[in-house]
Order: C-alpha cells, then structure tokens, then sequence
C-alpha cells in the first residue's frame, strides 16, 4: 500500500528555517516525481517545489522545479536509502504559514513535467503545519 508521511513542521520566527520530511512507503520513490505542496487556511492547494526521480536518462535525473515565490528559499532533495523526500525551509516568511504536504505523480511518470499542478499529483499525506510569526 503507498503511503506517504510528512514530519518535520513547526512553529518559527520569521527568518527561521525548518527541514521537512517525506517517508514512503509502499513503494520506491527513487522512481518517481515527486513534490511538495502546501495549502494556507481559505487558500486552495499550490505546488511548492518537485523532484524527478532517477531512471535512463541522466540529464533528467533529479532535475527540479520551484514555484516563484520559494525559489532561493527552499530546496527540495532525496535521500533515496531512506525513501524519503526532503524539503529545507530557509528565511521562512509569515506568508509560508500553511500546512504541508508531499505526492507523488499520478500518472506514475518518473520525470516530472514543470508544473506544479496538486492535480496531477496523489497519495497525499496527512501533512505538517508550519507557522511563521513575525
């Protein structure tokens, strides 16, 4: 059964940094794209940063993608040993205040395509709240 279990929020001041955790189960996500998204109370689900995952194509290989507003901030990484997705938080704003989550593609594809759509992603966890304050 594919599981995914998102860890590693909290509660910071503006300027902090956290590293969230992904740990899947049920599967091995080396072999696919996978990403992080986040979903702020009366807000709709928006995608953070993905990840492709590791098949015949080196160049392609863990190539990524950041939505705009995280690029410079936040890295998105693998340790594929451990099945797990990792996502380094670094001058958190009040503005990232939101709970998040990791999916993996729905379409099982391994190279992700650049968007960040939550559509085209599944198996969500049940997330981690992160709360910036000023």
């Amino acid at each position: 059964q594919v599981q995914l279990a998102e860890s590693g929020g909290g509660s910071v001041q503006a300027g902090g940094s956290l590293r969230l955790s992904c740990l899947a189960s049920g599967f091995a996500s080396e072999n696919y794209c996978m990403a992080w998204f986040r979903q702020a109370p009366g807000k709709e689900r928006e995608g953070v940063a993905a990840m492709s995952g590791y098949g015949g194509f080196k160049t392609l290989n863990g190539k990524t993608t950041y939505a705009e507003a995280v690029k410079g901030r936040f890295t998105i990484s693998r340790d594929n040993a451990r099945n797990t997705l990792y996502l380094d938080l670094t001058n958190l704003q009040p503005d990232d205040t939101a709970m998040y989550y990791c999916a993996h593609d729905n379409g099982g594809r391994t190279y992700c395509t650049g968007g960040l759509s939550p559509r085209d992603f599944g198996s969500w966890g049940p997330g981690t709240q992160v709360t910036v304050s000023s």
